[in-house]
C-alpha cells in the first residue's frame, strides 16, 4: 500500500500536552489544565480551543515559577466555613458592632438552611445562578417570627426582608470572590437576581406624629414617663442613644446642650459612632433640668422603681471608677472578647439603674395602647416625626443631618446626600440653637412641658 494511502493512527500526545510544571488534557471536547498550588490539585476548565489551552497553560505556569496566585487557581469551602470566615472577618478586622454581626449572622442563617434542607451543596463554588433564584423562592415562601423569638406569631418575610437577606448574601460571595474561593470564570451568583430591581411591594408603614397624636400620647403618659419620651420628641435622638446618658457628661444644664457621645469603655457606642451637640429648647432645657434635681451622677433617665426610692448600688460612681469596675468584672467572669465584655457592660448599666431598650419600648406600646394607637409600637415614630418637625421648618440640611446624628457623606432613599457639602461646611452653634428653637415653638409637647414645670411648682 502507498504510503500516501496509509491511514495515521490517532497519537495520544495530541489530547495532552505540559507546559513545565502544568499539564493539560483534553476530556471530550474540552481542555482541562491540571497542577499543583500549595499542595493542592487545581484541574479549572479552559474551553474546546486548544491554543487557548495552551496560552493559559504558559501563563499559569509562569505564575507558578515566580510564587504568584495562578490566574485559574482558587480555594475551594464550604458555605458554612465560608460563612464563618467572613463573620470572624468583621469581628477581629472590620470591627464592625456586635449588633451588626448579629444581623449578618441571622440573615445568612437562612442560606445555611437552605443548602441543608433543600439544595444540599458541598462547595461555595457549586453555588450557581440556579440555586440563587431557587434561594428566592424559598425565602419567599417562609414563615418568620418577627422578633426571632421561638413562640411569636409567626408571617412571610416583607420585601424589605427578602432584598436584605439577599444583599447580605451577595456580600458575602463578594467576599469568596476576594479572598479566591470562587473560580475567577465565576461571577457572584446573587448579581444576576439584580436585587436592586426586586420592588418592595409590602413596605412597613412608617407613621409621623400628628399634632392632635402627640398631643393625646403626652397626656397618657405619667410622670416618670413625660420626661423621657418628651425628651426623644424634642432631640430625635435613638431610644438607645437616650439610656446610655450619663452625667454630668452628657448634660450640660448651664449652657444648654445635650452631648451624644460613644463610651467604649463602658460597652456602649453610638451606631453610625458619629458623636453629636444638640441644643435644648428652653421647655426641654426647663424639663430637664427639673428631673435631673440635684443628681450629679449616673444615668439621666433612671428605672421606674427609682422614683420610689430603690438605690442603684453603682450610681455614685464616676465615669473612671465604672470603667474600673467594668475590668473587674469581665476579669472575674474570664471573659475577654467583645461579646463577653458587652454582656459585662450590660451588667454595669443595669447597677447603674439605667433603662432598658426593651422596657422603653413597652412603655412607649403601653402608653400607645392607651391613647387608642395600638398599632404604632416603635418608638423611633419619635424619630421620624421629629425629622419631619425640621424639614416641616425648612431647617437646613446640613443642622439636620448634625442633628440626626448621621454620617456627613450618606445618601437618602432620594439619592440625595451632602457629601463635601460637610467637608468645607461649619456650623456656628448659635445658628444650630436659632433653627431647632424655631422648628419645635409650635409644637404641643412645648407647651405640655412648660405646663408640666408648673404644676410641679
Amino acid at each position: 500500500m502507498p504510503a500516501s494511502q496509509r491511514t495515521r493512527k490517532p497519537s495520544k500526545k495530541s489530547t495532552s500536552f505540559r507546559i513545565g510544571r502544568v499539564r493539560a488534557y483534553l476530556r471530550g471536547r474540552v481542555w482541562y489544565l491540571c497542577y499543583q498550588e500549595h499542595g493542592q490539585r487545581h484541574q479549572p476548565r479552559v474551553g474546546p480551543d486548544r491554543e487557548a489551552a495552551r496560552q493559559m497553560a504558559a501563563e499559569t505556569n509562569a505564575q507558578l515559577e515566580v510564587g504568584a496566585p495562578s490566574a485559574l487557581g482558587f480555594e475551594p469551602i464550604s458555605i458554612p466555613a465560608l460563612r464563618q470566615h467572613w463573620l470572624d472577618h468583621h469581628e477581629h478586622i472590620r470591627r464592625s458592632s456586635l449588633h451588626t454581626i448579629r444581623r449578618y449572622s441571622s440573615a445568612t442563617q437562612h442560606l445555611l438552611n437552605f443548602i441543608r434542607d433543600v439544595r444540599p451543596l458541598r462547595r461555595v463554588s457549586d453555588f450557581r445562578a440556579a440555586q440563587a433564584e431557587e434561594f428566592v423562592r424559598y425565602l419567599r415562601a417562609l414563615n418568620v417570627a418577627p422578633n426571632g423569638h421561638a413562640n411569636a406569631c409567626k408571617r412571610r418575610l416583607r420585601d424589605n426582608g427578602v432584598k436584605y437577606v439577599l444583599e447580605t448574601c451577595s456580600t458575602l460571595f463578594n467576599y469568596a470572590a476576594r479572598h479566591r474561593h470562587l473560580p475567577p470564570y465565576a461571577e457572584n451568583p446573587f448579581l444576576t437576581i439584580e436585587i436592586h430591581r426586586i420592588p418592595v411591594e409590602d413596605p412597613k408603614p412608617i407613621i409621623v406624629f400628628s399634632s392632635d397624636m402627640e398631643r393625646r400620647f403626652l397626656t397618657a403618659c405619667d410622670q416618670w414617663q413625660f420626661p423621657i419620651f418628651a425628651t426623644l420628641m424634642l432631640t430625635g435622638m435613638r431610644p438607645g442613644e437616650l439610656i446610655h446618658l450619663f452625667l454630668p457628661d452628657d448634660l450640660d444644664l448651664n449652657e444648654g446642650w445635650l452631648y451624644v457621645r460613644n463610651k467604649p469603655k463602658l460597652g456602649w457606642k453610638v451606631k453610625t459612632r458619629n458623636e453629636r451637640a444638640i441644643p435644648l429648647v428652653p421647655a426641654l432645657h426647663a424639663l430637664l433640668r427639673h428631673h435631673i434635681d440635684t443628681r450629679n451622677t449616673g444615668p439621666v433617665f433612671l428605672q421606674r422603681r427609682c422614683l420610689s426610692g430603690h438605690q442603684p448600688p453603682l450610681i455614685d460612681y464616676g465615669r473612671q471608677q465604672l470603667e474600673r469596675e467594668l475590668v473587674c468584672r469581665s476579669e472575674r467572669n474570664g471573659t475577654t472578647d467583645r461579646s463577653g465584655l458587652a454582656a459585662a457592660a450590660k451588667t454595669i448599666w443595669r447597677d447603674l439603674g439605667a433603662l432598658k431598650y426593651d422596657w422603653l419600648r413597652k412603655e412607649f406600646m403601653r402608653i400607645t395602647d392607651h391613647c387608642g394607637m395600638p398599632e404604632i409600637t416603635a418608638p423611633k415614630t419619635l424619630r421620624h416625626t421629629f425629622a419631619t418637625c425640621l424639614q416641616d421648618a425648612n431647617v437646613d440640611p446640613l443642622i439636620r443631618n448634625e442633628l440626626m446624628g448621621h454620617a456627613p457623606t450618606s445618601f437618602g432613599a432620594n439619592g440625595c446626600g451632602l457629601g463635601m457639602t460637610a467637608v468645607y461646611t461649619h456650623t456656628r452653634p448659635e445658628t444650630k440653637r436659632r433653627q431647632l428653637e424655631a422648628a419645635m415653638l409650635d409644637r404641643p409637647v412645648v407647651a405640655m412641658a412648660q405646663g408640666f414645670i408648673a404644676a410641679k411648682q
